[in-house]
């Protein structure tokens, strides 16, 4: 069960239905995740859907790489909702199961090619050490340039919000979906 009310509800305001609309009639299809949350601030909500589609959909990352570095960051933020979702786009993007698989148990990823390895290193390390290397940086820039790295940050820091939102406010897996893991709070949480 989810901690807060999560929306679509019969009792949106009128500027939360306009968000909403705007949600469901874009990219996305539909609202799932944690823009059922941040509606709550429709604002909050607009601002975030729009840099959301942004990062999703309009960077020079192709889906594959931008898929492999949300699914990094979704398994480090131990997020079941944002695995589930994005191991189904990961696998339309045509990332191998292997290398779903080894994310998801915490090892390194076999056969990767030089623009996943990149990707891969330079997630693993930012949600681990909330910054970036000098080798791996220069990895990245070397292969993709800066406006893609600055690109693949905000794409990892944004979803790095989006775990966040999900698994604090429990938003809950579509009915008859076992989470591939526990949320944090279900298990030993240290101080």
């Amino acid at each position: 069960m989810p901690r807060i009310s999560i929306f679509p509800t019969d009792t949106m305001s009128p500027e939360q239905r306009v968000v909403y609309d705007k949600i469901v009639s874009g990219p996305r299809g539909r609202i799932q995740g944690p823009l059922r949350a941040a509606l709550h601030n429709p604002e909050l909500a607009d601002k975030w859907q729009a840099l959301g589609a942004l990062l999703r959909y309009g960077t020079t990352l192709p889906p594959r790489l931008s898929e492999l570095a949300i699914l990094v960051t979704g398994r480090a933020c131990n997020s079941p909702f944002e695995w589930y979702a994005h191991r189904a786009e990961a696998e339309k993007a045509g990332i191998e199961q292997p290398i779903i698989e080894a994310i998801l148990a915490g090892t390194e990823p076999p056969g990767l090619s030089a623009d996943d390895a990149a990707i891969y290193h330079y997630a693993i390390e930012l949600n681990r050490h909330n910054s970036v290397s000098d080798a791996i940086y220069g990895v990245a820039q070397a292969r993709f340039g800066e406006r893609t790295v600055v690109e693949l940050t905000a794409l990892i820091g944004y979803y790095t919000m989006v775990a966040m939102t999900l698994n604090c406010h429990e938003i809950p897996l579509p009915e008859g979906v076992a989470p591939a893991f526990a949320l944090p709070q279900h298990t030993e949480m240290k101080p």
